[in-house]
């Protein structure tokens, strides 16, 4: 395809990867920009949904939302949640900037890589953060033991396990997180981020939500945007026993969240099934774009749980380079990690997304590696997974020393310390 005409400047702006509004509006006349950026459901809402929402758009824009009360009230009875165990926000980031500022006190523990918010946030109000390196070697799996052992030696407070974690798609089993939070009844939280756990397929009940909300000191985040395939709403919620979710509650705004976010959550119980049809057609599109992948010569693909999948690049290839060549020739909108603690540029995060947009995206790659002179993309290759393949092992041990410049932090080898 011909140039797209997309600054790729926009790019190279900030921690977070750009909006798709600014790429849009820096695109040519008719470039379709395929979006493998932001994890979205590309199957949820159903045009039908759509439909609905554009008829009753006008009421939307033009009459306050009920108060975010109301709403939750509503999601507690199409979820079967109990609404005292519960405080709806917009998006998973406001529940974090209020976890943070009512609860976080002095430390918390985090793996990396993962989330930036969960770093980000408590960094930029001066608390400790323990960061707890994740192994390239084991496919940056989480060992919870290990990690329980790092939390003790460390002192840390608080504790946080993103399950399924981002942007690896690693998924811990539900017992063993249930075990997780017994071992640390006696921190002042502990934090399960389940914002992508609607993807996994691995068990019909994931979630530990049910089990937070019986603890003293459990929390359960989750993220209906990235379920529900509609980012721009900005909605999510947490659960936990009423007096932590009570807590939250009453430092929200009373009109917090805005009458989209009310017509979804109002349509859903009407729309259940379709949303368990998008996530069958979503677990079967990560197993048939994972095997794409697999075929690129020098590509490492990691197993994920998530609507995203890591891969690594080959030695020579560049991520920025890459993600800067797929959307300035061929609309495509990756996240390279560059910016992720815990990883470098050699790694790519890549939404899921069907058939035809994953033939977009790897004619793309294939095109930005024929400057390497790789083998062509229709010579067999044996497949190269995360966890069979060498690579540079990360530090045994990383521990966070505060710089001299407020709120910045650098990593060290404990052994220099």
């Amino acid at each position: 395809m011909a140039g797209t005409g997309i600054d790729t400047s926009i790019l190279h702006k900030g921690a977070h990867s750009a909006s798709y509004f600014d790429l849009s509006r820096s695109a040519g006349e008719g470039v379709e920009i395929v979006d493998f950026c932001i994890p979205c459901n590309p199957y949820f809402p159903t045009p039908e949904m759509f439909d609905e929402l554009s008829r009753d758009l006008k009421n939307i824009l033009k009459y306050y939302p009920s108060d975010s009360s109301s709403i939750t009230k509503k999601l507690c009875s199409v979820l079967g949640l109990h609404p005292q165990t519960v405080a709806m926000a917009n998006g998973s980031t406001e529940l974090i900037t209020w976890i943070d500022h009512l609860l976080i006190k002095e430390s918390v523990a985090i793996p990396i890589p993962t989330f930036g918010r969960w770093t980000d946030q408590p960094l930029e109000t001066g608390k400790r953060v323990d960061m707890f390196p994740l192994q390239e070697r084991d496919g940056f799996r989480l060992n919870l033991d290990d990690y329980v052992r790092f939390i003790r030696d460390r002192g840390s407070r608080v504790a946080v396990v993103c399950n399924v974690n981002n942007p690896d798609g690693c998924y811990l089993p539900r017992r063993d997180v249930i075990r997780f939070m017994d071992m640390l009844g006696d921190l002042d939280l502990v934090i399960i981020d389940e914002s992508f756990i609607d993807f996994s397929d691995l068990e019909q009940y994931p979630s530990v939500g049910p089990d937070a909300v019986i603890r003293s000191n459990a929390i359960v985040l989750k993220s209906l945007g990235k379920n529900f395939g509609l980012h721009g709403i900005r909605f999510g919620y947490l659960m936990a026993n009423p007096a932590i979710a009570g807590k939250i509650g009453k430092a929200l705004p009373k009109w917090n969240l805005n009458s989209l976010a009310e017509k979804v959550v109002f349509m859903i119980q009407e729309h259940e099934d379709e949303y368990e049809d998008s996530l069958r057609l979503l677990s079967r599109d990560r197993r048939a774009m994972a095997g794409e992948l697999a075929r690129i010569p020098g590509l490492t693909v990691f197993p994920s749980q998530g609507n995203f999948i890591l891969v690594k690049l080959p030695t020579e290839w560049s991520g920025t380079a890459l993600r800067d060549h797929l959307v300035a020739n061929h609309g495509v909108y990756t996240r390279e990690c560059g910016n992720k603690l815990g990883m470098t540029s050699q790694f790519m995060r890549l939404v899921v997304r069907p058939a035809r947009d994953v033939d977009r995206l790897i004619d793309g790659m294939m095109d930005y590696g024929r400057q390497f002179r790789v083998r062509s993309y229709e010579e067999p290759a044996e497949p190269r997974r995360g966890w069979e393949t060498p690579r540079e092992e990360a530090p045994d041990n990383l521990i966070q020393y505060p710089s001299r410049r407020s709120g910045e932090y650098t990593a060290r080898r404990a052994a220099n310390a």
